[in-house]
């Protein structure tokens, strides 16, 4: 973890601050990712029995990737076995970068 200057007085603040300690200010950016409204488990069992159809994808909100993996079969399994260790391993994310929740 490393330091960042502050979006608002331009101070050195930690990078996973929301708020600057200083002056208050609210620091948005690509290290800081929010609770997605999809779940860990209704994902990880799409992903594990139809994993090779990229429907878990689709339930994330990635359609792109989610028609790439039904076209090759889930990378002919291996990107579908990668989506589901991600998954269970907690670091998977939504289409807006949002990581899955495991509760509501």
């Amino acid at each position: 973890m490393g330091m960042v200057f502050c979006r608002g007085c331009g101070k050195e603040i930690h990078e996973t601050a929301l708020n600057c300690p200083h002056c208050g200010a609210q620091q948005t950016g690509p290290k800081q990712q929010t609770s997605s409204n999809k779940r860990i488990l209704p994902a990880a069992l799409l992903c594990f029995f139809v994993g090779f159809l990229g429907i878990h994808r689709f339930y994330v909100g990635k359609i792109g990737t989610g028609i790439l993996q039904l076209l090759t079969f889930g990378g002919l399994g291996i990107w579908a076995l990668i989506d589901f260790i991600m998954i269970v391993a907690g670091s998977f994310t939504d289409s807006e970068g949002n990581t899955i929740n495991l509760w509501t």
